[in-house]
């Protein structure tokens, strides 16, 4: 998206009723704290959680798949 494009966005923002305006700002402000956040996960961790949602009650694990857990966990 393009700066213009986000302009024309916000722009649209501003003839929204003040609660939605507000709920804007709100999630806009969360993003930017998140942004400042020490805290982040690594582009595997990440892969790890989209693995894990799309997957969220696995009813068993290959042996492999635990070995791996399991060397994680000793590092």
């Amino acid at each position: 998206m393009t700066k213009a494009e986000i302009k024309v966005v916000l722009d649209r923002v501003l003839t929204w009723p003040t609660e939605r305006q507000e709920d804007a700002a709100r999630v806009l402000t969360l993003m930017e704290e998140q942004d400042a956040s020490p805290y982040g996960l690594t582009d595997e961790q990440l892969a790890e959680v989209e693995r894990r949602l799309a997957e969220p009650n696995p009813e068993s694990m290959t042996l492999t798949e635990s070995r791996r857990r399991m060397r994680k966990r000793g590092e």
